[in-house]
């Protein structure tokens, strides 16, 4: 389940600036009539897994005998066979593309047999349905998936029964992955690599992981080469349905010395659990519940989680991300020393240079609002490479929005212009609608006048 902790919302540390609607609005007079073509990206990077396959191992067993909620899964379950998908719904455009390209990924990465079909009874069926009406029913989700159900009418007739519950499954033969319509090319594609992830192999998620779809934080949006030798794992012949967890940790040593040779030897890692105060705590802080101060309070008590468990990982950096989130425009004195101490932490953690750039956004921003045009141009020319890599296209417009403003302050308007216009192919994929894009340009700009004194 692909919840709405972070997604594509992207939250400016100078965005604390109340600008006057008339701002906004004369900012956009400057945009171009027509906004140029939706850019998409054509080509995924084959990325190695770098955690040790001792880790790979525990971490794969605990992805894959849990689910989110904390209940244990007693056996593995998988497709035995080949495996076929269908879609129905109000499909838009750039969902075939993209399907057909995590397809083929999925085939040539992972060495799953998976093959879209437009006959009836596919293995995982895509059913797009209206943002309110799934909403109306799982409210905290983005898309979601569930076993022996084919369609939205089928699940809601037997939601909350034996043949939905995860528990009881022993081998899959039917999914049902429920996306929004009306939502941007991009949170579409990211619901896909997630929902189908999950479909085919495991269902939990696990805050310790930092280059992977597997984690709640929804950093990264499409699967990575960890997330790619985990399913792969996952579908090795050595292992088959109906296997426990035991069973299965005796036999991860040598599949992933066949899959992973680079990776070493050892047997599964153990790793303790994260505690459940920290998960509520962080939750609680990104989530759309409670007070604004509730929220605050939630996210310092998970900065005080982290640091009394002497973590310095991926959960320390991300409550330090939430308490500057929730701090924008309270204390920006607390919030820029948060991102900055997330910053430093993620980039100590190799395969999180991700996450460094979405610090380094709200750093951007601030050099900004600051008039330190050039700071900011080098800030974003650092992480630029990092977010094209991971295919986020709502961040990476964002980013060449700051860049273009700076240019033009320090005068490189040319250059600005063409940074501008390559901004707004990418956020029409991003952000999708022409409201969405235009608002975030008038954002960046105010900041940007901020800046200008």
């Amino acid at each position: 389940m692909r919840h709405f902790l972070l997604s594509v919302v992207i939250i400016l540390l100078a965005g604390c600036v109340q600008t006057p609607q008339g701002e906004v609005a004369a900012r956009q007079i400057g945009l171009p009539q027509d906004l140029p073509p939706m850019k998409a990206f054509a080509r995924s990077a084959v990325t190695n897994p770098i955690r040790p396959n001792s880790q790979i191992a525990g971490d794969f067993l605990d992805l894959s005998f849990q689910l989110e909620s904390g209940r244990t899964l007693p056996v593995l379950s998988r497709f035995e066979g080949p495996v076929t998908i269908a879609v129905t719904g109000n499909i838009p455009a750039a969902l075939h593309g993209d399907l057909t390209r995590l397809l083929a990924r999925l085939r040539n990465e992972a060495g799953i047999d998976i093959s879209q079909t437009n006959q009836s009874g596919a293995s995982i069926t895509l059913a797009v349905i209206p943002k309110s009406q799934l909403q109306s029913v799982v409210p905290d989700a983005a898309c979601f998936v569930v076993p022996n159900v084919s369609s939205w009418s089928e699940y809601r007739r037997m939601r909350n029964q034996p043949a939905t519950d995860w528990t009881r499954l022993t081998t899959r033969t039917r999914m049902a992955i429920f996306l929004p319509g009306g939502v941007s090319p991009q949170e579409m594609r990211d619901c896909l690599h997630e929902e189908i992830a999950q479909a085919l192999g495991p269902v939990n998620d696990l805050y310790r992981l930092n280059n992977s779809v597997f984690n709640d934080d929804n950093f990264h949006t499409i699967l990575t080469g960890f997330d790619m030798l985990i399913l792969r794992t996952y579908y090795a012949p050595e292992l088959a349905s109906g296997m426990t967890k035991s069973d299965v940790a005796a036999r991860l040593p040598a599949i992933l010395a066949r899959l992973n040779p680079g990776g070493g030897a050892g047997q599964p890692a153990l790793t303790q659990p994260t505690p459940q105060s920290w998960k509520t705590a962080i939750e609680s802080a990104l989530g759309a519940r409670g007070t604004a101060t509730s929220r605050r309070q939630a996210a310092s008590r998970a900065v005080g989680l982290a640091r009394a468990h002497g973590w310095y990982d991926t959960r320390l950096a991300l409550s330090l991300f939430a308490q500057g989130r929730l701090y924008l425009g309270v204390d920006s004195a607390v919030a820029l020393a948060s991102f900055r101490e997330a910053e430093a932490v993620y980039r100590t953690l190799p395969g999180s240079a991700l996450q460094a750039a979405n610090m380094n956004l709200q750093l951007a921003a601030h050099a900004l609002s600051g008039g330190r045009a050039e700071d900011a141009v080098n800030i974003v020319n650092t992480h630029i490479g990092a977010v094209m890599s991971a295919e986020n296209a709502a961040l990476l417009s964002t980013l060449l929005m700051i860049k273009s403003e700076a240019l033009t302050i320090l005068g490189r308007a040319t250059e600005a212009q063409l940074v501008r216009l390559d901004s707004l192919g990418w956020a029409r994929y991003g952000f999708g609608s022409e409201a969405e894009v235009n608002a975030r340009m008038g954002e960046i700009a105010a900041i940007a006048r901020r800046g200008r004194g």
